[in-house]
């Protein structure tokens, strides 16, 4: 999953708008597209549409809930591999087949793969490494989160 940074002009002022807005909550309603794109100003169709072009275009990999893994009983980790280069493509598909993985990213890095796993229990996390190092033949190193950031992406609407 490689991707280029996006041309200057990708994104208008409303796609901006969607990305800050998004990230600070989503309508629990019956209609949530409907009553988000009415505070940005579109209609639900559109807003719809908007967030599909994103995700094709790679402004944004995903659209959907963040659940506190932790706050659950569950555990997040977050992982590193050294994936050669002309490997990379199929370690990544084989990496996020699994449930488990949130997110992952290339990084211009010896550590070249990045991911997060998040598990419904703690020990779910060194299972899904293991299970992930065995595949690949690749060794899943582990970063498991001693303090806590939060931290937020916005663009210039």
């Amino acid at each position: 999953m490689r991707r280029a940074a996006l041309p200057q002009d990708a994104l208008d002022a409303t796609d901006r708008a969607i990305l800050n807005a998004l990230q600070e909550g989503f309508p629990l309603s019956h209609r949530p597209f409907a009553e988000a794109g009415a505070a940005l100003g579109i209609d639900e169709d559109e807003l719809i549409a908007r967030i599909r072009r994103l995700r094709e275009e790679g402004a944004i990999t995903r659209f959907g809930p963040f659940f506190d893994a932790e706050a659950m009983g569950g555990a997040f980790c977050l992982c590193a591999m050294a994936v050669p280069t002309e490997r990379f493509d199929a370690v990544v598909t084989l990496v996020n087949a699994h449930p488990e993985v949130a997110h992952n990213y290339e990084r211009a890095h010896r550590l070249n793969m990045w991911f997060v796993l998040a598990t419904d229990r703690p020990d779910g996390i060194e299972r899904a490494a293991r299970a992930i190092e065995a595949e690949t033949g690749l060794k899943v190193l582990r970063f498991p989160k001693l303090k806590e950031f939060f931290i937020g992406f916005r663009v210039t609407a």
